[in-house]
This record gives structure tokens, C-alpha cells and sequence, in this order.
């Protein structure tokens, strides 16, 4: 306010403090009053559950702090030296100079553990945190327009946010993570025509190469980190030009924001729950040991031990390629074709990421729904979105199980040959069977939405007539209950308009596009529950008026 009545009254005496006349000076010269005023003023709703996504960019905050520290000790070369350190079981062994310069982090720089197991819990925590958020924008339908590019957005953070992981933890040039860099390898070598030629470009030469820790230093230190702070920049620009969205309630459409301003209110929240996350974290690292690679020892491509298991969001690629049989390997003009690593560690990541990617735009192509959307929706009205949700994060499971099944195997004392057969069925059919479940239960909360609706809340109480009649009666819901079950939208499947053939008996073009939308839009909203409609309100009401008022009274 200082600064806006200064430039639009020049003769105006200057602000008296030094913080005003350098806010002042500051703002003569950038005009960011004006910017900084309409933000502050931005209207944020308040829920629990938007609260995810902050603590994906606290984690991401505390990455690059921690990673700062380790930058300054961690010595990114494959050149080999001859340890002598505090560390006895690696005494006189020869590693490379990253792994030697791990140890030398661990235990002689003060506070290099507790920051390395800082920085690496953080990151477990920034990759979860990504995938609880999205899983909550996509069964609230927070990805509708005009958010579709948002969603894409956050997708890219999600596949970084698995770079920067990866990367990351490959860096110490242990058994562990030399192992994991073996599989990548294999992986890129698996690719047809190009995978060794790719192999070759990425290691600088026969795995390991000389090459590849410093290049992967550079991915995780400059490259990935930049790309994320960009993507972050546009992802929050994006959510204050669209404004946020909110969950369904009285009072709440899609054309405003019911909440708080970013300004008071938010920024001290903000600012508490920072230093929540980073607390936590920094309780995690200092209580909670992890990836101690003087357990593994330096990289040696002969130990290949069981029990060995990269983090939790690469451990569905572990678990893919587990379940996968090894006797599918094909020759096609002297050229073998290795589906055995092909198929589980890029054909199924790429069919799950392509349809994380795409599902905006494909629920909009089969709807036709051009709308605005800013109310979420409840994850019950739109049965067939939650179950296609739940059908993947069962897969996902399934998956990440199949990563531990030697764990599991040990642990319970069970054959590791069954698991993994269980794991192969269960990979197919448990999705299948997740998907119907779900569509069935979220079917079954909208008609008990509809029956609260038209018949309100029972509560017990028998009231018997002079007739002698006996009836139970009901307590109305309240306009907040009322306006959450009926205020939503229930797409209905879309008619096939177009016909075999035009008018002149030619074929039409647009048929078969036409008919798989109608049949798409048929397996997505074929199944469903109308919500109650004014006039049937009305007339339940006028049926059993006399039973719910009364029930009101009491």
C-alpha cells in the first residue's frame, strides 16, 4: 500500500524506514507492488489434502540444501585409490574415488551422515508425496479444463522426480547401486537396433565405462534440478492463474474460490509447515539409518547377493522384471530380440505412464465436456474413473511385491517359485477384479446418497399413530448434505450420431471413430445413478412430509 500511494503521489514524503524506502526504490523500478498485492489477495481453499503438494516442494527444498552440503565432499570420479580411513572392514580396499569419497563423508566430515540420510529421505519422501498428490487430483478430477496442461506438468515432475532418484542413489558406486546400473544396461541393450549403440553413448564404452559417474553427477546436480525448479515455477503459475479448486459444499461453484487469502493466513501456514517437514526429516535422518553402502562394499560386478532392492519408486521395474520368464527371447535375421527385458522394463512402464499422461484428454474426448471445471468431484460419482484408478495402483503393488519376492521368500519361509507365480496371475487378474469391486462400491454410495437424500437420516425413533400404525421417523439433511449428494453432473454415454454410409452410399469416413467413442463412452458411464432431481425431491418430500418434519422437530 506504502509503495502504490508513493508512485501515484510523487510529492508524498518517503517511507521512514530503511525497509520501506528499499521496498520503495525497489518497487519504482519493477512495478512488483501491484503483482505482489493481486497474489497476496489470491483466495486458497482450506483441506487437509492440498497440503501434499507442498510437502513434495518442502522435500524438494530440503534436496537442494542438502545437496549443496554433499556437493562440497562427494568426488564424482571412477578413478580407482586404495582406502585408509576410520572405516576397518575397508581398509586397504581398492574402490573409486566416489565411493571412497562416500566413506570419507560418512565419518569424518562432521554431520555428512546425518545429512546424507537427510538428503535421501527427502528425496523417498518428495517421489511419494508427487504420487499422493496426483492420486488425489486424479479421483477428485482436478486435471479437468482448464487444468489438462497442469496435469501434464506434474507428470514431468513425477518422471524427474524418478530421474533425480535414480540418479541419485547411483552416485556412491556401491554393489547396490553398481547392480542397478547393470539392469539399466541390460535395459537399454534390450532395445532393438539401437540399445547397444545407446549403451555405449551412455557408459563411454563397455559397461561400467569410465564415464558414467560423472555424467550422472551432472544429471543430478545441474541438469535434473533445473528442469524441476522450471516445471515448479510453471506448475504454481498455473495454479494461480486457473485459481484452485475446492471440494463440493454449499456455496461453492465453479466460478469462485470459498477459502482464505494467500496472505495473511497461508503464508504463516506455509511457513509453520515448512519447518514441519523439514523437522521430520531431519528426525528420520537422524534416527533412521539408510542406504549404508559400507555394508555393500565398492562396486564389484561378481557379488550379486539377494535382499537387494533399489528405492520403493523404482521397485515396480525390479518387480516387472522378476515376473517376467526368461525364455522369451526371439532371432529375427540373426538379430535376437530380447522380449525377456523388452516387455517388463519398457513396455509396461511406457503403457502406465502413457496412461497417466493421456487420461485428461481421453475422459474429455469420450464426454465431450468443454466446461470449466473448479469443484472436484467425489470420487463415488464417477465410478468407472476410480476404478480404473484403483485397477493401477493394484498393479503397482503387485509389482512393487514382486521386487521383494526373495525378501518375502526368506522372511515367511515360502517357495520364491510360488510367489512368483502367484505374482504373474495376480498381475493380471487382480486389477480386473480391483476395478469391478470399486465400480461396484462407488455405485452402491450413490444410492445410499439418493436414499439419504429422499428419505433423510434415520435415527431411531418409533412413533406410532392413533391408528396404530407404526413408523420410523427421519431427520432431514441440512443444505450443506443436501447440496454435496445432488449438485454433481452424471454424463450419460454419448448417442453413435454417424452412420455407415452418407447420403450418396459411400462409406463415412468419421464411422469407426464414431462408434468406439460411443462404445468408450458407454464402458465409462453406462453404469450409473442419476442424482436426485428437484422434482423428485419435491415429491418425496410431499410423500413422507408429515414423517420428516416431524423428525425435525426432535
Amino acid at each position: 500500500m506504502t509503495t502504490a500511494n508513493a508512485e501515484s503521489s510523487p510529492n508524498q514524503a518517503a517511507p521512514a524506514t530503511k525497509a520501506g524506502r528499499a521496498a520503495d526504490y525497489l518497487d519504482q523500478r519493477t512495478g512488483i507492488a501491484v503483482a505482489v498485492k493481486e497474489f497476496a489477495r489470491k483466495v486458497f481453499p482450506d483441506h487437509w489434502s492440498f497440503m501434499l503438494g507442498e510437502v513434495a516442494l518442502y522435500s524438494f527444498v530440503v534436496l537442494v540444501l542438502t545437496g549443496i552440503f554433499l556437493t562440497m565432499f562427494f568426488v564424482p570420479s571412477m578413478g580407482l585409490t586404495t582406502y585408509h580411513g576410520p572405516v576397518a572392514t575397508m581398509q586397504g580396499l581398492e574402490m573409486s574415488e566416489a565411493f571412497a569419497s562416500t566413506l570419507r563423508l560418512s565419518f569424518e566430515v562432521r554431520g555428512g551422515l546425518l545429512i546424507r540420510q537427510i538428503h535421501h529421505w527427502a528425496a523417498l519422501i518428495f517421489v511419494a508425496a508427487m504420487v499422493t498428490h496426483m492420486m488425489r487430483i486424479f479421483f477428485t478430477g482436478a486435471f479437468r479444463k482448464p487444468r489438462e496442461l497442469n496435469w501434464v506438468v506434474g507428470f514431468l515432475l513425477l518422471i524427474l522426480g524418478l530421474l533425480a532418484g535414480f540418479s541419485g542413489y547411483s552416485l556412491p558406486d556401491d554393489v547396490l547401486s553398481g547392480n542397478g546400473l547393470r539392469i539399466t544396461d541390460g535395459v537399454v541393450k534390450s532395445i532393438p537396433i539401437i540399445g547397444s549403440y545407446m549403451s555405449y553413448m551412455i557408459f563411454g564404452g563397455e559397461f561400467p565405462g569410465h564415464d558414467i559417474i560423472p555424467r550422472l553427477f551432472t544429471v543430478h546436480v545441474l541438469l535434473v534440478p533445473g528442469l524441476i525448479l522450471s516445471l515448479i515455477a510453471v506448475h504454481l503459475l498455473l495454479v494461480v492463474v486457473h485459481k484452485h479448486t475446492q471440494y463440493p459444499g454449499g456455496g461453492r461453484t465453479d466460478n469462485n474460490v470459498v477459502g482464505f487469502p494467500l496472505f495473511p493466513v497461508y503464508t504463516a501456514k506455509a511457513g509453520g509447515f515448512f519447518f514441519v517437514v523439514f523437522g521430520v526429516l531431519a528426525l528420520m535422518g537422524g534416527t533412521m539409518a539408510i542406504n549404508n553402502v559400507w555394508n555393500y562394499g565398492p562396486y564389484d560386478p561378481s557379488p550379486v547377493s539377494a535382499g537387494a532392492q533399489p528405492d520403493w519408486y523404482m521397485l515396480f521395474l525390479e518387480g516387472s522384471l522378476r515376473l517376467m520368464p526368461g525364455q522369451t527371447e526371439v532371432v529375427i535375421g540373426g538379430y535376437t530380440l530380447s522380449l525377456n527385458v523388452l516387455i517388463p522394463a519398457a513396455v509396461v512402464p511406457l503403457i502406465l505412464f502413457a496412461f497417466l499422461a493421456t487420461y485428461p484428454f481421453l475422459e474429455a474426448w469420450v464426454t465431450k465436456d468443454k466446461r470449466p471445471h473448479s469443484v472436484l468431484d467425489r470420487p463415488r460419482n464417477v465410478p468407472t474413473r476410480t476404478g480404473l484408478g484403483v485397477a493401477v495402483l493394484s498393479a503397482f503393488l503387485i509389482l512393487v511385491l514382486a521386487g521383494s519376492n526373495d525378501l518375502i521368500a526368506t522372511h515367511f519361509e515360502m517357495s520364491i517359485n510360488a510367489i512368483t507365480w502367484v505374482f504373474r496371475f495376480a498381475f493380471f487378474l487382480l486389477p480386473v477384479a480391483s476395478f469391478w469391486v470399486t465400480k461396484r462400491i462407488c455405485l452402491s454410495l450413490q444410492r445410499k446418497d439418493r436414499e439419504l437424500v429422499l428419505h433423510g437420516h434415520e435415527h431411531g425413533r418409533i412413533v406410532r399413530t392413533d391408528e396404530g400404525e407404526y413408523y420410523e421417523v427421519h431427520k432431514p439433511l441440512n443444505d450443506q448434505e443436501l447440496w454435496l449428494r445432488v449438485n454433481y453432473n452424471a454424463h450419460s454415454p454419448l448417442p453413435l450420431e454417424a452412420q455407415p454410409y452418407d447420403e450418396s452410399g459411400k462409406k463415412n469416413k468419421g464411422y469407426r471413430k464414431a462408434k468406439f467413442r460411443s462404445k468408450l463412452s458407454k464402458f465409462f458411464y453406462e453404469d450409473r445413478v442419476e442424482p436426485v432431481t428437484p422434482a423428485e425431491l419435491e415429491a418425496a418430500h410431499a410423500h413422507h412430509g408429515e414423517r420428516i418434519e416431524s423428525g425435525a422437530s426432535h
